[in-house]
Formats: C-alpha cells, sequence, structure tokens
C-alpha cells in the first residue's frame, strides 16, 4: 500500500527519535553510493530483523548520523534509476530479496529516501554476493556463526524436509540429477562466482552449499530433488510422486518419482501442447500460440513441490483436460491467499517447508519472494490466454487450474491490441470474460478504455476492439501520449547528465514499460523510441553504431 507523505514523515520522525539499532541505518548520502556497500546493508538489516522478529528494517539516506539533522540526498533522483535497484539486489542477494518499497520524503525541502527492507524469511539467512552480513550496533561486519546457526535453526526441527535420513549415503543420489544441480547453480549464482567455480568443488562442498545436505548428512529435501528413483523407500511411509493423469476422449496416466529436479521436465513432455490459432480483429494473419508454455508449467508445478505437506503422504496430481491442466498439492495455503500474490506486491515471512524452498531457489527452480504466481499470470497474459485460477475451497487442498483454450475470442483480441493493458486490468477482464464479478473502479477504467459493455450482472468484453475498429484514432492518440512522454524522459536525462549509452536508456525506462511486453519487445520500444528521436533531430549518436553514446542536439539543448 502507497504510504502518504504524512505517514513517511511520521514514520521517519519516529526512526530518528529512536535512532540507529540493529534494524536501522541513516545516511548522509550525496549524488552517489556504492551499490555493493547498500548489498552489504540488505543482507545485514534483513538478517538483524529475522533474529529480532521484526517485520521490517530500514536503511535511510538523507539523515546525517553525527549531528541527527534531515539533510538532502541526492541519490538517484531519477525514478527509473532508482527503481532499477531493486533488481540490482535482487540479482545480488541469496535468497532473493529486494526492497519493499523505496520511498521519496520531502521534509522542509530536503529530500530524503527510506529504502524498506523486509526481514529474511525464518530459517534463510540473506547473503550479498555469497557472503552473510550482520550488525553489532551500528557497525556492519560478517554474520557470526552462532547468528547464521540460530537463523537456520529456526525452523529445522518442525521442517519435515531438513530431517537428516537414517541411512542415507552418496550412492543413494543421482549422478545425474547432481550433474544438473551443478549448472544450475552456476546459473543461479553467477554474478558472485566466478565461472568454473562450482565445477571444481567436490560433491560434499556442493552438495552443503546448495543446502541439499547439512554438513554431509543427506536430508529428506535431497532425496526429493536429486535422489535416486530406487531411494523412496527411505522416505517411506510419506510418499514422493507426481502424477500425471489425461482425462476426457483419450486416457492415460504416469507415476514420476524422485529426481523431482528431472522428474518434472520429464511430466511436462507427456503434456500435449499444441499450437492454437487467434485470428485479431480485422486481421487475415492469425497469431500462433503454444496451448500452454513450458515455464508457466514447469513453475506450477515447482510451486506444489516446493509447498506441499509431504506430513499428509499424498502425491501431487497434475490431470490434463481437454481445455485446462488442473495441479493439485497437499496442505492450506501456507501465508495468505493466491490473490495477494498476483501483482507480485506482497513477499512471504514464513514458508512449510523452508529447507526445501532454499535448496530449489539455489537450483534455480524457484524464487522466494512470492513473485512465482505473478509470473504465471503476467505469463499467460502476455500469451493472451485467460488467467490460471486458484482454488482453496477444500480443506488441505490447493488446486491450480490453467486454461489451455480460448474462453471469449474478444478478450484475446482485446489483449493482442492492448499490450500495454496493466495487470490489474487484465485481471479484472478475465473476470468478465469468465462471468465472475468486479468492483466498481475496474467497471469504470474498462468502461473508459471501451472494452467492456452491457450492465451488470450481464458485462461481457466487449467485441469491438479499441485498436482495431472505429475506436483506433483515440486508441494511437492514447499510445502517441505514452510514446511521447518517454521520449521527454530521455530528452530530460540527456540534458540533465549531457550523454547517455544504450545501457543508460534501458535503465532509464525500467518499470516505465508495459510488463506485458516481454525483454525482446521492451528492447525494440526502446529501440523505436531512439530512432523516433534521432529522425526527428532531437538527438545524435556521438559514439559508434555498436557503443552508441547518445546526446541532445544542439537545438535541444536549454529548451
Amino acid at each position: 500500500m502507497t504510504k502518504s507523505q504524512q505517514e513517511l514523515s511520521q514514520t521517519l520522525t519516529g526512526l530518528i527519535a529512536a535512532w540507529e539499532s540493529e534494524v536501522v541505518e541513516f545516511k548522509n548520502v550525496g549524488d552517489s553510493y556504492s551499490t555493493s556497500d547498500i548489498g552489504k546493508y540488505v543482507s545485514a538489516l534483513a538478517n538483524e530483523a529475522n533474529l529480532r522478529d521484526i517485520e521490517i528494517a530500514w536503511l535511510v539516506f538523507g539523515v546525517d548520523n553525527k549531528t541527527r539533522q534531515i539533510v538532502d540526498s541526492n541519490y538517484r533522483r531519477d525514478r527509473a534509476r532508482l527503481d532499477a535497484l531493486k533488481q540490482q539486489m535482487s540479482e545480488g542477494t541469496s535468497p532473493s530479496i529486494c526492497f519493499r518499497e523505496i520511498h521519496e520524503v520531502t521534509v522542509n525541502d530536503n529530500r530524503v529516501l527510506m529504502f524498506e527492507i523486509p526481514a529474511a524469511p525464518r530459517g534463510m539467512p540473506i547473503s550479498w554476493n555469497g557472503h552473510y552480513y550482520a550488525r553489532s550496533g551500528e557497525s556492519l561486519g560478517p554474520l557470526s556463526i552462532s547468528k547464521l546457526d540460530e537463523i537456520r535453526g529456526q525452523t529445522l526441527e518442525n521442517d519435515w524436509t531438513a530431517a537428516i535420513v537414517p541411512g542415507a549415503e552418496r550412492r543413494h543420489l543421482s549422478e545425474e540429477a547432481i550433474a544438473e544441480a551443478r549448472q544450475n547453480f552456476a546459473i543461479k549464482h553467477s554474478q558472485s562466482l566466478a565461472p568454473g567455480d562450482v565445477a571444481n568443488w567436490d560433491d560434499p562442498t556442493f552438495l552443503d552449499r546448495a543446502s541439499l545436505t547439512i554438513d554431509g548428512q543427506i536430508t529428506r529435501a535431497a532425496l526429493l530433488l536429486v535422489g535416486q528413483s530406487t531411494s523412496t523407500h527411505l522416505l517411506s511411509p510419506y510418499l514422493a510422486q507426481l502424477v500425471w493423469k489425461l482425462v476426457g476422449p483419450e486416457q492415460g496416466n504416469e507415476i514420476f518419482t524422485p529426481p523431482y529436479l528431472l522428474a518434472t521436465s520429464a511430466l511436462y513432455e507427456r503434456i500435449r501442447n499444441v499450437q492454437i490459432r487467434i485470428l485479431p480483429a480485422d486481421s487475415l494473419i492469425a497469431v500462433e500460440v503454444a496451448k500452454y508454455d513450458r515455464k508457466i508449467v514447469l513453475e506450477s508445478i515447482h510451486n506444489c513441490i516446493a509447498h506441499q505437506d509431504y506430513r499428509l503422504g499424498a502425491r501431487i496430481v497434475v490431470t490434463e483436460m481437454l481445455d485446462r491442466l488442473v495441479l493439485e498439492n497437499s496442505g492450506d495455503f501456507f501465508e495468505g491467499q493466491p490473490e495477494d500474490y498476483v501483482l507480485g506486491l506482497k513477499t512471504p515471512r514464513k514458508y512449510r517447508n523452508p529447507f526445501l524452498m532454499q535448496a530449489m531457489t539455489r537450483l534455480n527452480m524457484i524464487d522466494t519472494l512470492g513473485y512465482g504466481i505473478h509470473r504465471m499470470y503476467v505469463g499467460q497474459a502476455r500469451r493472451f490466454f485467460p488467467l490460471p485460477d486458484y482454488d482453496v475451497s477444500e480443506p488441505g487442498t490447493v488446486r491450480l487450474t490453467i486454461p489451455g483454450a480460448i474462453v471469449d475470442p474478444a478478450y484475446s483480441q482485446a489483449l493482442i491490441a492492448n499490450t500495454d493493458l496493466p495487470l490489474e486490468d487484465v485481471l479484472a477482464l478475465d473476470r468478465v470474460q469468465k462471468r465472475l464479478p468486479i468492483d466498481d473502479n475496474a467497471v469504470r477504467r474498462l468502461r473508459r478504455a471501451k472494452l467492456i459493455e452491457g450492465r451488470r450482472p450481464g458485462l461481457h468484453v466487449s467485441s469491438r476492439v479499441a485498436a482495431a475498429t472505429d475506436d483506433q484514432a483515440s486508441y494511437l492518440r492514447a499510445r502517441a501520449l505514452d510514446d511521447e512522454h518517454h521520449k521527454q524522459l530521455i530528452l530530460d536525462f540527456l540534458q540533465r547528465f549531457g550523454s547517455a549509452s544504450r545501457q543508460d536508456i534501458d535503465q532509464l525506462l525500467a518499470g516505465k514499460l508495459s510488463e506485458l511486453l516481454d525483454e525482446e519487445q521492451q528492447s525494440n520500444k526502446v529501440g523505436n523510441l531512439l530512432s523516433a528521436l534521432r529522425e526527428e533531430g532531437k538527438i545524435v549518436n556521438a559514439g559508434s553504431r555498436k557503443s552508441p553514446k547518445w546526446i541532445a542536439s544542439a537545438g535541444q539543448n536549454g529548451s
């Protein structure tokens, strides 16, 4: 939830009154500060908040830590560059974590930045570039062994997946799965480890670093992810099975056992994945989209594995029907409700299986920020398909449905024509096509965009797509305004800083372009904006074609 300036000022006043502690750090920062040092503070403050059972820690720029006076901070005044810091923190920390929000508050004409840092999840200390940090009073330093053990031990007693398996030995683990795990680990940690480091570790070192073993002892998590298929008896009486079931005119089934690191891809290959043709409005050329997206399906299966309550002795079931996949795992939704995670705004504090979660995170199977559900929804929207649906109405069961067919062609045509549509509007439009209620604000937004018609309870997606029929002119005007806004941001940046590389422009517009555009589409969009500005004579390339250096043309300076 966005906080008002008054609320932020009150929070800042309270933090200054209490002054620095292990979960609050003040800095007098001008126009630059080491990103690496910020990462160290994120690690330290998140870990300390965990140890003190505090939900939020704070890093504050714009308060002198000697005089305790508010001073002006000039750090990353451009909002896009400021928001890009979130991605930098996410990439450098493990498990990935970033600011819940970066607040800008003005006090007596002084700009103060308040970085809101979530506590490390229970049982999972946060590292920065492979090193753990902590606070001791006002000092920053390494996380001590005792604190590291305290965090890791928070859930070991109650975490089924962290238990050491009596009698389990190295021979019970799959060579093929461990080789795959090494590759995934190296990819996940490529920013903090030199090429070849992971390959040079012996197996005991790698398995410990990947959170599959504890001091060389094999855990249930290790058997689930990289265990031999013949070693499942070591988990008895608990089940470790993924079931694929085909229902409809054709029927079939298959049971998959560990190693889950390999089994999930094998299960995906059983799913029939034909191409579906979607005909955009007023077009003779169809858009071809796969019935199911590999990343979305694997993300959903991995979530089932990560959140399954294995103590219930149940299987994970993937049912393939003619028009949908239904995935079921045992155990109630552990923290919050599915809808809390759709927009990517909620970060869970606790997990049912934290040790397994940490291992899957390090093996690049999932993340721990709550973005998995968000990515599934965005992925479906980018494919112009109906959105997934969660059902938690049956106690002890979480059921996810991934549509594999078009419900209403008008919905898909609307997404094709409006690729910049915010996710919350896509969610509302999806509910309309499924004949589900939406709130008054959503109705007003969709009506204003001419995306829905009718009256409650008979709302339906408009058969007239604004971008393709008689509303084309108004649609193009709105899109042109967006383009002009982005171009003006580029010009403002060049006038302020003199020049910019392509990377600078990408960072400037990060978060500004629609999240429904994939990376390639966003890159093309930025390229088109730069080309348009160059053709308009507003910018010139003072560098080379391979390494452009964009500057404002003479007529733009001082404008």
